[in-house]
């Protein structure tokens, strides 16, 4: 997502930068009107894909906790940190980023600019956090000791001279 949303933006730039038929009949706009018209477009596709991705991200996180669910505590603790800062991020830094990106989509100098990328800034941590913990958990689940066969008691053990061989 996050390469998604910069190739966005610097896709407008690009348009502007090489003049074609359509760009012609852009350039009437202005250079400026025309790129702010073009950035409000990209920042609107970006706002459905991030909210689309976290509506995937909430399927996959449900479905990774009951996955986990049965495992040890620390791959079900980890699967629900991931699934808390999803949450986080659906129902509060999302919504503030939409609301104050749609503040500032026109506005040259807005004064919710610094709290937009705030905000930003808070939810690129956290995705960064949910990568951690995600490649964590998967080490854990491929390499780490929750395998069936590790639960399972060895009979050759010296404590079980009790069994008739």
């Amino acid at each position: 997502m996050i390469l998604v949303a910069t190739q966005n933006f610097r896709s407008v730039d690009r348009l502007l930068a090489t003049p074609a038929s359509a760009t012609s009949r852009i350039e009437k706009l202005g250079r400026d009107q025309a790129r702010a018209l073009l950035r409000y477009q990209v920042s609107e596709q970006n706002r459905w894909y991030f909210q689309t991705w976290e509506k995937i991200q909430l399927a996959l996180g449900i479905a990774l906790l009951a996955a986990t669910f049965r495992q040890s505590r620390i791959l079900l603790s980890l699967a629900a940190a991931m699934f808390a800062l999803l949450l986080a991020e659906r129902f509060y830094l999302t919504p503030e980023i939409v609301r104050l990106g749609r503040l500032i989509d026109f506005a040259p100098q807005a004064l919710e600019r610094s709290a937009f990328w705030m905000f930003h800034g808070a939810y690129s941590s956290i995705e960064l956090a949910k990568l951690a913990l995600g490649f964590f958990l998967s080490g854990r689940l491929i390499f780490g000791g929750n395998r069936i066969g590790d639960k399972v008691d060895v009979v050759d053990e010296a404590d079980h001279r009790h069994i008739n061989r």
